[in-house]
């Protein structure tokens, strides 16, 4: 195995940068971040790959300014494997791909029994790959040795899985869906924040009335803000159960707090204070939190058959339909459709035309080839579906 070196040097990187500028073909390009470990989704290690240039791998923090990388690399395609995951944390860099090829999608279209980076190499070339250090911590330096021979097996095979999948991608005529899918990973928009992140706290639906709410809030938002503090993933310093056990037991003093064994955590006890003054700030603050929000989830498909009975019909209608079609496919029905697509049109459809679910699918985000694929098999399904019930024989009492 060989040996590897992370570049964080200035010099070490701009020689890097230039030949990888002298490369040729595509690029393979991987991240790896420390979720779970830190606070931030930032990526502490950059791994990218070329044909005559040879593996390197990058130390973000060490060099700062990627802009010389994006020069060298940024008019080819990028190859990643599940690029939704990796180009949140490159763009913070300022690295943007001008194109893509997604092996993890490129599997999913193909119908492959795995998805995962190690099951792919072994259908597309045979060779073998231990997936030992996923969960490391990579902000962790210096990084050891195995570590870095992981990270550089992530790009080393990728230019050429990615030309094995191509070819299948052509022989089973889905070179254009595969551009439009790997065109969409990368015209994604970030998701809003949320306004009320803290409502995240899991076990939240045991908290009763709006005072509790409001000590819940208080304490989800300052653990939020020292852990972004000291960058530390906030799950690390005091965990959800715990918060929600603080916010239940309802403590009258701080030494309450900490005699409650439930309340744990590493932070729990270094920082006493902190969580005890949140805690006082929701059972005084003004600013009550509401009890319910709006909220625009649809309902669990369960209830349907009792909330919106038509609805119910529809989508028992539509979905055999929507699968029958993936299996044709030989891809996930969710690659074919998003579920919650499909639930929301039978939900509240708009016309029952194909012309109608088409734009109803399309204005949530479905594909050329999707809408292209289901909207008339959907609208004939929500045709017939309620028909179909209504016509059958009524069961003796």
């Amino acid at each position: 195995m060989a040996e590897y070196s992370v570049i964080g040097d200035r010099t070490e990187f701009e020689k890097a940068c230039l030949a990888l500028s002298q490369g040729q073909g595509p690029v393979a390009v991987d991240v790896e971040r420390a979720s779970g470990f830190r606070y931030s989704q930032r990526a502490y290690l950059v791994q990218v790959f070329r044909r005559d240039a040879g593996v390197f791998l990058f130390d973000p923090p060490a060099v700062g300014d990627f802009s010389a990388l994006q020069d060298a690399i940024g008019d080819t395609e990028w190859v990643f494997h599940a690029a939704s995951q990796d180009l949140p944390s490159l763009r913070e860099l300022g690295l943007n791909p001008p194109r893509i090829f997604d092996t993890e999608l490129a599997s999913r279209l193909l119908g492959s029994d795995g998805f995962g980076l190690a099951a792919v190499v072994e259908h597309a070339l045979g060779i073998t790959l231990a997936k030992a250090h996923s969960a490391a911590d990579w902000s962790t330096r210096p990084l050891p040795q195995p570590w870095l021979e992981y990270a550089a097996l992530d790009v080393l095979h990728l230019i050429d899985v990615a030309d094995v999948l191509a070819r299948e991608l052509a022989e089973a005529g889905k070179t254009e869906i595969a551009a439009e899918e790997f065109q969409a990973t990368l015209d994604k928009e970030p998701k809003a924040p949320r306004t009320e992140p803290w409502r995240r706290l899991s076990g939240l639906h045991k908290v009763r009335g709006a005072r509790q709410l409001a000590v819940a809030r208080e304490l989800w938002t300052a653990r939020e803000a020292y852990a972004q503090e000291i960058d530390v993933s906030p799950g690390r310093l005091v965990p959800d159960r715990s918060l929600l056990a603080a916010v239940l037991a309802a403590p009258q003093s701080k030494s309450a707090l900490a005699a409650l064994k439930e309340f744990n955590g590493r932070a729990s006890r270094t920082q006493l204070d902190r969580w005890w003054d949140a805690i006082e700030r929701g059972r005084t603050t003004e600013d009550l939190p509401r009890e319910r929000v709006p909220s625009d989830t649809l309902p669990p498909p369960r209830a349907w058959a009792d909330r919106n009975p038509e609805a119910d019909l529809r989508l028992k209608a539509a979905r055999p339909v929507v699968e029958a079609i993936a299996e044709e496919l030989h891809m996930p029905t969710e690659n074919l459709l998003t579920p919650d697509f499909l639930r929301r049109v039978a939900w509240q459809p708009p016309a029952l035309t194909a012309e109608a679910v088409g734009e109803a699918l399309a204005a949530l985000g479905a594909r050329r080839w999707q809408v292209a694929h289901t909207a008339q098999k959907i609208a004939d399904a929500f045709v017939e579906g309620p028909q179909t019930d209504s016509d059958a024989p009524e069961t003796a009492s």
